[in-house]
Formats: structure tokens, sequence, C-alpha cells
């Protein structure tokens, strides 16, 4: 089997140590947001090197990839499914758009979020602004994931200057109860605010008084060291 390929290909770099190490790290004990995940101790350098290795998977295979307890293989479908997306033709794109947002429940820790939705999701959005609308849908989800999934495919946007999306799902989220979104949305504010620092001033100063202080805080990670301490005061 295909799954069985990569397995292999990821077992030659795994380490029995960064495998407890990362247990820890993306936070899989009883209660945490990563419980029950296993991990077998592949660096993400080396899961891109094998990802390089499996560029011409279909998507049943990637599929494969994604139904893995093992993290490291589903960051590698991911992976995988982002690189295609930035050299396929749009029916291609379309259809890891649509696998990625059907397996979602798959795409279920934040450095597989994060290694892949810019690509996948906020990608396909762009090129596609008439699907905008499932950002919002995800930005409203109970499921976490989707809710980051949301928020940081909007780099996509803010890369080319384009703001009002990553402003709009941020302003959904800017509430989250969960710390992984307050960083996530302090991230993209932080990078809308390369492009329009102005624009951001305004936003941080609508929403300080009740934002969460890991958003804020990342938000502001590029202002002096005076204006960081104005804002932090509320």
């Amino acid at each position: 089997m295909f799954a069985d390929k990569v397995l292999r290909g990821l077992e030659a770099h795994a380490h029995p140590g960064d495998a407890e190490f990362l247990g820890r790290f993306f936070k899989t004990g009883e209660g945490q947001y990563g419980a029950g995940d296993v991990f077998i101790g592949v660096r993400v350098p080396a899961t891109r090197q094998v990802a390089k290795q499996f560029t011409g998977a279909t998507l049943a295979e990637i599929e494969e990839l994604l139904e893995s307890p093992i993290h490291e293989m589903r960051l590698c479908g991911v992976i995988i499914m982002a690189e295609a997306s930035k050299r396929a033709d749009d029916a291609k794109r379309e259809a890891l758009f649509n696998l990625y947002l059907r397996r979602s429940d798959r795409i279920n820790n934040w450095d597989i979020v994060d290694a892949s939705c810019r690509d996948v999701v906020g990608g396909y959005i762009r090129s596609h602004p008439d699907r905008a609308g499932v950002l919002y849908e995800l930005a409203h989800s109970r499921n976490l994931w989707e809710r980051r999934i949301a928020m940081v495919s909007t780099w996509q946007f803010i890369r080319f200057g384009q703001l009002d999306l990553a402003f709009a799902i941020a302003e959904i989220l800017i509430s989250d109860k969960h710390d992984l979104i307050h960083k996530a949305v302090g991230w993209m504010l932080r990078e809308a605010g390369k492009k329009d620092e102005l624009r951001l001033r305004q936003f941080l100063t609508k929403h300080k008084a009740h934002m969460p202080r890991t958003a804020l805080r990342y938000a502001i990670e590029k202002f002096s060291p005076e204006d960081r301490a104005a804002f932090m005061r509320r």
C-alpha cells in the first residue's frame, strides 16, 4: 500500500527520543488538545524530505495518509497537498481543496494546519473569491482546528495586500476561548500590520480592551517597546 511506502520512508528518520519530546510538545496527554495522537519521532524537515518523494500521489493515496493515526503521516499528507496546490491546474486545486475540507477531521493539530491551509485553502479561495464564505463557516465551527484553518488561510490574502478578509475573520475569532486561536489571530494581525500598520492600530484600538492578551502580544510584536507597553496597558 502507498501508506506503507511513506511510513517506511518516515521511519528511516525516526528517533524514539524525539517521539517522546514531540508527544509532550504537541500536548498528547489526556484532556489536552492533541490527546491520543501518535508520534514516531520525525522532525519536520525530514518529513518534508520524505514528502518530496511522493509528489505524484493521487487524492486516494493522500487520503490514506490522512487516515493514519501517526501524526507524521498526516503531516506528510498535507505537505504533499500544499506542494501540489502550488503547481496544479485549477481542477486539481479544486479537488485538493474539497478533499481538505472533507477530511478536516484528520487535519487535527496546529502544525498540520499551518503547513497546509495557506496553500490548499487560502490559495484556492483567493483564486475563487466566491468561495470566501467557506472561511466564515470555518470561523464559526465548534472544531478548534477548523477555526484555526479559517484564520491562518487568510495569510494567502495578506501577502498580496488584501487585508479585508483577515480583519473580518479576526473579528469573529477575537473572543475565542482557546489559546491556539489567540496565537493564530495575533499572528495574522501582525502580518496584516506589515502591510498596513495604521489599519492594524485602528483594529487594536477598537478591540484591545477585550481581546486576549496572547493575541494582542503577538499582534504588536513589531511595534516599538513604548507602543507595545501602551497597548498592553489597555
